[in-house]
Order: structure tokens, then sequence, then C-alpha cells
């Protein structure tokens, strides 16, 4: 629904704007500033409605010509009632009304909302994560949580504000976030003595502590992690949970004697990053190192987990883990004296991080036009028992039986760890249940009928690939359905893992890259390393028509996995005159 307030709100801020325009007296600075709130109005209202907001005094547009027709047809949502489509099935408003293949963007938008994952919020880039989200990211927490504590790291937290000082001693680290960095300059109606910075990353906000907590070998190592916020005001177009302006994630950040132990722990988290996604998501990726030219600033080296995206051919970083160096020990003097010959030694230091953006990574990724595919492992319900054959002619007993035999369904699951819950609702249909449930992304629908208790069976249907399998209702239903759940990870790991194969290709053209890029690959070529290079190709990649999506390519990793091909003796690029160092993995990416 349009809000008649903010469409107000936009006017009166258009209003203003033309006025400070046409005042000859008024600063420049007062006039981007309306601009800015001005765009930010409308970027709301887009966010609320799904469309750009057209003033009622604006001209008529010009006309258009006709759209082409779509191949696949667009369910329309009922005025009043549910209506029969040609095969007899009922559209509900449940039902998402665009085509994940056809408008990708709008069917995101639509799954995350219907499927109740996200609530838009009156500030611009920020999201209510509703309780079918957040879920998801307890499972992560809970599952890397207790990896990294197997290998010594504990948990903390630091203040979210970071003074100006504090940044300004590391001006080449927060010079990436700096166009980013939201500040605080008011208390109230005092204006601060000193503005006041959100954390945009918290390197400048613990290491002060960390150069306190070190004075000699025997205080390191220390490894510590924090759960918390980070916000990065960029103005790029905000999408729930891949880019936003205030988002969740883990920063993990340690400091050894030696080099060696801290460049060993940085590959022991990318494993456990690569396992939040292969063990909880049914995700595959690729382990790399990123470039030079796309590393962690301030870092010796930064090592990555890689996705592709299916449906647009992109690529997605899952995560990071970064081998700091002395870098930033020498900025904030994090030192000890070494016992083997009494000089003074810097520590040696990583930070590693994992966000929500694990969320939208696994919507995109496994989301079909129905709505969610939730991975089973981290789906806040793995299985929804639902009575069926309830008419009008069913009996109060029969009703009373089958509400029963749910009930204890569902407790029977509850007790063997089995997520479950039963949908007893009265109010609504079991075809009504089915589509909500379907669009929720439950991977198991227990299906508890007159039919299937003569049977001593339920029927389960899996919304990964609607396949229905009858299980006996006894004692082994639990471990029936364990192992379903388990049928089920394995298949949308393979699912994923062979449209990635089908679309990764090793070349050393430049020409056949563009195409490939163009039909959805991501690519394998053999590249010198060295971030001029890299520019060159992404400028070479760049698609000049106008069309959404098709940005240069980039590096996404150097692959840890190295293709079995013979790295040949040039660059990709062909006016590269250096000698290629390894095969690079290339692609669009978010």
């Amino acid at each position: 629904m349009v809000s008649v307030d903010l469409e107000k709100q936009i006017e009166d801020q258009a209003a203003e704007v033309r006025r400070l325009k046409s005042d000859k007296s008024t600063s420049e600075d007062a006039k981007k500033d309306a601009i800015q709130k001005l765009l930010e109005l409308k970027l709301t209202f887009k966010e609320q409605n799904g469309k750009e907001y057209v003033s009622a005094s604006a001209p008529a547009p010009r006309q258009q010509k006709a759209p082409k027709e779509k191949k696949t047809e667009i369910k329309k949502e009922p005025v009043k009632e549910d209506k029969k489509a040609k095969d007899g099935k009922k559209q509900t408003k449940l039902g998402i009304e665009f085509a994940k293949a056809e408008n990708y963007s709008e069917w995101y938008s639509q799954v995350i909302t219907k499927a109740e994952m996200i609530e838009y919020y009156d500030v611009s880039g920020c999201y209510v994560l509703r309780p079918w989200s957040y879920a998801i990211w307890e499972s992560i927490q809970e599952w890397f949580d207790t990896g990294i504590k197997k290998l010594g790291v504990k948990n903390c937290y630091f203040p979210m504000f970071v003074s100006n000082a504090a940044l300004e001693r590391e001006k080449t680290h927060i010079a990436d976030f700096a166009p980013e960095v939201a500040w605080v300059t008011r208390a109230g109606s005092s204006e601060m003595a000193e503005p006041i910075a959100i954390r945009p990353t918290s390197e400048t906000v613990m290491y002060p502590s960390y150069k306190k907590w070190v004075q000699s070998h025997r205080d390191l190592p220390i490894k510590l992690n924090q759960w918390c916020n980070v916000v990065r005001w960029e103005f790029k177009h905000p999408t729930p949970f891949l880019r936003t302006r205030e988002f969740l994630w883990q920063e993990g950040h340690t400091a050894f004697a030696g080099a060696k132990e801290a460049e060993e722990e940085v590959f022991q988290i990318l494993d456990l990053y690569a396992g939040v996604y292969t063990d909880l998501l049914a995700i595959p990726v690729v382990k790399g190192r990123k470039s030079e030219k796309e590393k962690f600033a301030g870092g010796d080296f930064t090592t990555t987990v890689e996705a592709y995206v299916p449906c647009n051919g992109r690529g997605i970083q899952g995560a990071t883990s970064h081998h700091l160096g002395q870098n930033f020990s020498k900025m904030f003097d994090i030192s000890f004296e070494d016992p083997s010959n009494g000089q003074k030694t810097f520590a040696w230091q990583n930070s590693w991080g994992l966000s929500t953006r694990t969320i939208g990574a696994m919507v995109m990724i496994h989301g079909d036009d129905n709505g969610l595919v939730l991975p089973p492992r981290v789906a806040a319900i793995q299985a929804i028992v639902v009575p069926v054959g309830i008419t009008a002619q069913t009996t109060d007993e029969q009703r009373k039986e089958l509400t029963s035999t749910a009930t204890k369904l569902t407790e029977q699951l509850l007790e063997s760890d089995v997520r479950a819950e039963s949908d007893l609702r009265d109010n609504y249909s079991p075809g009504w249940k089915f589509n909500h449930w379907e669009l929720k992304g439950v991977p198991i629908r227990l299906e508890v009928g007159p039919k299937d208790l003569a049977a001593n069976q339920v029927t389960a249907v899996v919304r990964f690939s609607s396949e229905k399998r009858a299980l006996s209702l006894d004692e082994s239903l639990p471990k029936s359905v364990k192992g379903l759940l388990d049928e089920i990870h394995a298949a949308m790991y393979r699912k994923v893992l062979e449209a990635r194969d089908a679309h990764m290709k090793v070349t050393n053209d430049l020409e056949e890259m563009k195409r490939l890029l163009d039909e959805k690959f991501i690519i394998l070529a053999p590249f010198c390393g060295k971030p001029e290079c890299e520019e060159e190709i992404k400028k070479s990649t760049t698609r000049e028509d106008g069309e959404g999506a098709q940005m240069g390519a980039k590096t996404l990793c150097v692959p840890l996995e190295q293709p079995k091909e013979k790295l040949p003796s040039s660059c990709v690029l062909p006016a590269c005159k250096s000698s290629p160092q390894f095969f690079a993995l290339f692609g669009r990416s978010y």
C-alpha cells in the first residue's frame, strides 16, 4: 500500500529543493543536503512499493511500445477470492508473481517479503530481520561458534563507537571505508565537541587494547571474536542481505608471536567458512586467495570462499580470512620482547569475517518460482505436519483423531531433535497451508489424512523436488525423516555443484572470455596478478550496451586448487607482457 504520508514528505522535500535552488543566498552544502534527503525519500518509496515515485504534477510519459509477451505466465493476485488457473490449481495471494529467470530483482524482493524474512524500515538501507531469517543466522552462529572455540577463540564485545583520533591513526586502512563512515555529531540539541564514528569494522577499536594486553611473548596468542553489527553508509542501491547500511557479522581478530602459526590459522578459519556453505547451506564454494587488487587493505594476503549464482552467472564472495602480517601491530605498537634475542618484535595478526550476506546467497542460489527452498540444516522448521482430508462430512471424532495424531507426530519429531511444528489452524484450508509453507521453503511437509491413518503412514512431500514419499507411522518415523533431510541436503548441494561446474571453463582467449561471461560463465584464465592488468581486463569485458548486470569481470580469487591444465606462457590480456603466475577465477560479481 502506498503511504500518503511518504508521498507528502517527498512532495514537500521537492518543493524545498526548488526553493533552495532559486535562493541565491543558499549555500551549496545546504542544496546538496536537501537533494540527498529527497533521493533517500524516493529510494524508501521504491523499496516499499516496488516502483519509482512519480509526482502527480509530473508530465505524462511518452507512449512506449507494448512489451513482448513473456514466455512464462505471471501469476496475478486475485481481488477477493482465489481464482482457478487453466490447470485447475488455485492461485492465491501467497504466490510469487515474477519468474526468477525473467525478473530476478522483483522475484528476490517478493520472496524475502512474502516468505516473512524481511520487513522494510523507514531508514533507507536498514531492514528488520524477522524470525524466519534470523533463525538461519542463529544456525550459522551456533555452527561457526562451536568451530572457532575448538581453535581456542573466545568471544568478546567492543564498543560500536570509534573516535576520530583512532580512525586518523590508520588512514591507509580506513581509506576504503571513509566515504561510508557514519558519524554522530549531535547529542540532543547540542553539537558534540568531536564527532564519533560508528564502526565500519573494528581494527581501530580493538587494537589499542591489544597493545595494552601484550607485554610479553607469554601474553600471546590473543584469539578474540565478536558477534556484532557494523554500519557502512554506502550510496549504492541497497538490497536486503546483500548490500545494507547496517548488517550483522562476526569479526575475529587474533595476534600471534610467530608468522607460521598466524598463517596456519588463516586457512583453518577458511575451512570453517567453506563448511558454513557446504555443510549448512548446501552451496559449493571455491577456496582461494584474493588478487593484489582485491585483497584487504593493509593486509599481507586475503583468502576467500566464492560461490556461484546460477540464475545470473555471477560470483558472490562468501567470507574472507585475512593475514595482516605485522602491518597493524606496527601501527598500534602491539609488540613484545623476543626471548631468543631480546629485541622488540611486533605481533603477527589475522582478521576474518562472515556476515548475514550468507542468507542472501542462500535465497538467490536455492530459491525457485514458488518461493524459498531452505537447506534443511538451517531451516527454522524442518518438517511441518498438516492434517488433510477434513471435509464437511468429517465427524468430530475423526477430526480429533487427525489433530491428535499430528500433535503426537510433532512431539515425536521434536524429541528426536527434528525441528517440527504442526499446522492445526482451522481457519485455513490444507491447500492454503501447502502454499504457505512451500513459499517459506520448509524442507518437508508431512500430510496426515484418513487414508494415511488407515494405512498407518504419513505422506512426506519434499519442497526441493516435489517428491512424495510414504513413511511408516511408527517409532521409525523420526529416523526416516532425518534420513530424508540428509538426502535433501545432498541433492540441493549436487544440483548447484553441477550447475556451477557446467558454467566454469578454462580459457586463454579474451574474446572467448567475453562471450562466456555473457553466457553466465565464470572463467579460469592465466593471469600475471598485476593490479593494472586486472583493471584492463575489467575494462575490456565491460559491456557498453546499457543492459543491467553487464559490468566487467574481476578476479573472484586465485583458487588454492589449480586446474590440471598446464599454465600457458602468456596472460589472458593480449597486451600484457608479463608471464602468468597462476590461473585466476574471473567473473561478474556482487
